[in-house]
Protein backbone atom coordinates (compact mmCIF):
# COMPACT_ATOMS: atom_id res chain seq x y z
CA UNK A 1 0.00 0.00 0.00
CA UNK A 2 1.27 3.57 -0.71
CA UNK A 3 1.78 5.67 2.14
CA UNK A 4 -0.77 9.04 1.31
CA UNK A 5 1.13 11.40 3.85
CA UNK A 6 5.30 10.38 2.70
CA UNK A 7 6.78 11.61 -0.59
CA UNK A 8 10.51 11.20 -1.40
CA UNK A 9 11.74 14.22 0.37
CA UNK A 10 8.56 15.81 2.65
CA UNK A 11 5.52 14.41 4.49
CA UNK A 12 2.58 16.04 5.62
CA UNK A 13 1.63 16.01 9.51
CA UNK A 14 -0.24 18.01 12.40
CA UNK A 15 0.46 21.77 12.45
CA UNK A 16 2.16 22.11 15.98
CA UNK A 17 2.37 25.05 18.36
CA UNK A 18 5.88 25.15 17.19
CA UNK A 19 5.24 25.56 13.50
CA UNK A 20 2.60 27.91 14.60
CA UNK A 21 5.34 30.26 16.48
CA UNK A 22 7.17 30.15 12.81
CA UNK A 23 3.96 30.52 10.89
CA UNK A 24 3.50 33.55 12.70
CA UNK A 25 6.86 34.78 11.69
CA UNK A 26 5.83 34.98 8.06
CA UNK A 27 3.36 37.11 8.66
CA UNK A 28 5.58 39.83 8.88
CA UNK A 29 7.54 39.38 5.45
CA UNK A 30 5.40 41.80 2.94
CA UNK A 31 6.35 39.28 0.48
CA UNK A 32 4.37 36.21 1.92
CA UNK A 33 1.39 38.26 2.81
CA UNK A 34 1.19 39.69 -0.55
CA UNK A 35 1.25 36.19 -1.78
CA UNK A 36 -0.57 34.14 0.62
CA UNK A 37 -3.38 36.60 1.25
CA UNK A 38 -5.82 39.55 -0.81
CA UNK A 39 -6.36 40.74 3.01
CA UNK A 40 -4.65 43.68 3.45
CA UNK A 41 -1.17 42.62 4.64
CA UNK A 42 -0.68 42.52 8.64
CA UNK A 43 0.99 40.51 11.37
CA UNK A 44 -1.12 37.85 12.79
CA UNK A 45 -1.03 36.40 15.89
CA UNK A 46 0.36 33.28 18.01
CA UNK A 47 -3.28 33.24 19.16
CA UNK A 48 -5.05 33.72 15.67
CA UNK A 49 -3.17 30.71 14.24
CA UNK A 50 -3.27 28.41 17.41
CA UNK A 51 -7.52 29.14 16.81
CA UNK A 52 -7.33 28.91 12.83
CA UNK A 53 -5.49 25.53 13.72
CA UNK A 54 -7.93 24.14 16.14
CA UNK A 55 -10.76 25.10 14.36
CA UNK A 56 -9.67 23.24 11.08
CA UNK A 57 -8.52 20.03 13.52
CA UNK A 58 -12.69 19.82 14.67
CA UNK A 59 -13.80 20.55 11.16
CA UNK A 60 -14.75 17.73 9.10
CA UNK A 61 -14.47 19.93 5.96
CA UNK A 62 -11.10 21.41 6.44
CA UNK A 63 -7.98 19.59 6.46
CA UNK A 64 -4.93 21.36 7.62
CA UNK A 65 -1.34 19.66 7.52
CA UNK A 66 2.97 20.72 8.07
CA UNK A 67 5.25 20.23 5.41
CA UNK A 68 8.40 19.05 6.66
CA UNK A 69 11.46 17.54 5.34
CA UNK A 70 12.74 15.48 8.23
CA UNK A 71 12.51 17.24 11.26
CA UNK A 72 12.52 20.66 9.46
CA UNK A 73 9.09 22.53 9.31
CA UNK A 74 8.88 24.34 5.59
CA UNK A 75 5.00 24.65 5.22
CA UNK A 76 1.79 24.40 5.32
CA UNK A 77 -1.01 22.61 3.11
CA UNK A 78 -5.02 23.16 3.27
CA UNK A 79 -7.84 21.52 1.85
CA UNK A 80 -10.65 23.32 3.10
CA UNK A 81 -14.19 24.60 2.42
CA UNK A 82 -15.26 20.93 1.27
CA UNK A 83 -18.99 20.85 0.00
CA UNK A 84 -19.39 17.25 0.47
CA UNK A 85 -22.58 16.70 -1.64
CA UNK A 86 -20.95 18.18 -4.71
CA UNK A 87 -17.45 16.53 -3.65
CA UNK A 88 -15.13 19.89 -4.11
CA UNK A 89 -12.91 21.49 -1.87
CA UNK A 90 -10.42 24.14 -1.84
CA UNK A 91 -6.35 23.98 -2.03
CA UNK A 92 -3.72 26.41 -0.71
CA UNK A 93 -0.34 26.03 0.19
CA UNK A 94 2.18 28.07 1.89
CA UNK A 95 5.72 27.79 2.07
CA UNK A 96 7.19 31.02 4.47
CA UNK A 97 11.37 30.94 3.83
CA UNK A 98 12.46 32.13 0.38
CA UNK A 99 15.41 30.24 0.53
CA UNK A 100 13.07 26.79 0.46
CA UNK A 101 11.02 28.13 -2.45
CA UNK A 102 11.65 26.62 -6.04
CA UNK A 103 13.12 23.73 -4.33
CA UNK A 104 10.44 21.38 -5.11
CA UNK A 105 8.89 21.14 -2.11
CA UNK A 106 5.62 22.58 -2.66
CA UNK A 107 5.62 19.89 -5.57
CA UNK A 108 5.96 17.00 -3.71
CA UNK A 109 3.61 18.65 -0.97
CA UNK A 110 0.29 19.26 -3.17
CA UNK A 111 0.82 15.96 -4.81
CA UNK A 112 0.57 14.15 -1.81
CA UNK A 113 -2.23 16.57 -1.11
CA UNK A 114 -4.15 16.15 -4.12
CA UNK A 115 -3.48 12.23 -3.95
CA UNK A 116 -4.82 12.49 -0.59
CA UNK A 117 -8.06 14.76 -1.43
CA UNK A 118 -8.92 12.48 -4.75
CA UNK A 119 -8.15 8.95 -3.24
CA UNK A 120 -8.71 8.85 0.64
CA UNK A 121 -11.52 12.03 0.51
CA UNK A 122 -12.90 10.60 -2.69
CA UNK A 123 -13.07 14.07 -3.92
CA UNK A 124 -14.39 14.70 -7.54
CA UNK A 125 -12.37 18.39 -8.14
CA UNK A 126 -10.29 20.62 -6.31
CA UNK A 127 -9.89 24.55 -7.11
CA UNK A 128 -7.53 27.50 -5.90
CA UNK A 129 -7.13 31.09 -6.22
CA UNK A 130 -4.43 32.41 -7.22
CA UNK A 131 -2.94 36.36 -8.23
CA UNK A 132 -1.84 36.93 -11.33
CA UNK A 133 1.85 38.48 -9.81
CA UNK A 134 2.60 35.47 -8.34
CA UNK A 135 4.50 33.68 -10.90
CA UNK A 136 5.87 31.10 -8.97
CA UNK A 137 2.39 29.81 -7.69
CA UNK A 138 1.38 29.95 -11.61
CA UNK A 139 3.69 27.64 -12.53
CA UNK A 140 3.36 24.98 -9.83
CA UNK A 141 -0.11 24.62 -10.29
CA UNK A 142 -0.02 24.59 -13.90
CA UNK A 143 2.85 21.86 -13.92
CA UNK A 144 0.35 20.18 -11.39
CA UNK A 145 -2.61 20.28 -14.34
CA UNK A 146 -4.62 22.60 -12.95
CA UNK A 147 -6.73 24.17 -15.34
CA UNK A 148 -7.18 28.05 -15.84
CA UNK A 149 -10.88 28.59 -15.41
CA UNK A 150 -11.62 32.36 -15.38
CA UNK A 151 -10.69 35.49 -13.24
CA UNK A 152 -11.98 38.08 -11.24
CA UNK A 153 -10.27 41.12 -13.23
CA UNK A 154 -8.67 43.88 -10.83
CA UNK A 155 -9.65 42.39 -7.88
CA UNK A 156 -6.64 42.93 -6.11
CA UNK A 157 -5.54 46.50 -5.35
CA UNK A 158 -1.92 46.95 -4.43
CA UNK A 159 0.60 49.93 -4.85
CA UNK A 160 -1.49 51.84 -6.96
CA UNK A 161 -1.96 48.76 -9.91
CA UNK A 162 -4.93 46.61 -10.53
CA UNK A 163 -4.32 42.54 -10.97
CA UNK A 164 -6.35 39.79 -11.77
CA UNK A 165 -7.43 36.95 -9.35
CA UNK A 166 -7.35 33.59 -11.31
CA UNK A 167 -9.33 30.64 -10.90
CA UNK A 168 -8.23 27.57 -11.53
CA UNK A 169 -9.42 23.97 -11.00
CA UNK A 170 -8.24 20.16 -11.21
CA UNK A 171 -11.13 16.87 -11.62
CA UNK A 172 -9.81 13.79 -10.17
CA UNK A 173 -9.66 12.11 -13.76
CA UNK A 174 -7.36 15.01 -15.21
CA UNK A 175 -5.31 13.74 -12.33
CA UNK A 176 -5.41 10.08 -12.74
CA UNK A 177 -4.78 10.84 -16.56
CA UNK A 178 -1.96 12.61 -15.86
CA UNK A 179 -0.24 10.22 -13.65
CA UNK A 180 -1.01 7.65 -16.01
CA UNK A 181 0.73 9.78 -19.07
CA UNK A 182 3.77 10.33 -16.57
CA UNK A 183 4.02 6.97 -15.58
CA UNK A 184 4.24 5.50 -19.14
CA UNK A 185 6.87 8.14 -20.17
CA UNK A 186 8.91 6.78 -17.35
CA UNK A 187 8.70 3.37 -18.92
CA UNK A 188 10.00 4.42 -22.06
Amino acid sequence: MKAILHGHRVRLGPVTDEHLEQISSWFNHSLFLRRFDAAAARPRSYDSLKKWRDEANKSDSDFLFSICDGETFIGFVELDSILWNQRNGWVSIAIGDADLQGKGYGSEAMELLINYAFHELNLHRLQLTVFEYNQPALWLYEKLGFAYEGAQREFILRDGEAYDMFIYGLLAREWREQKEKNAEEELE
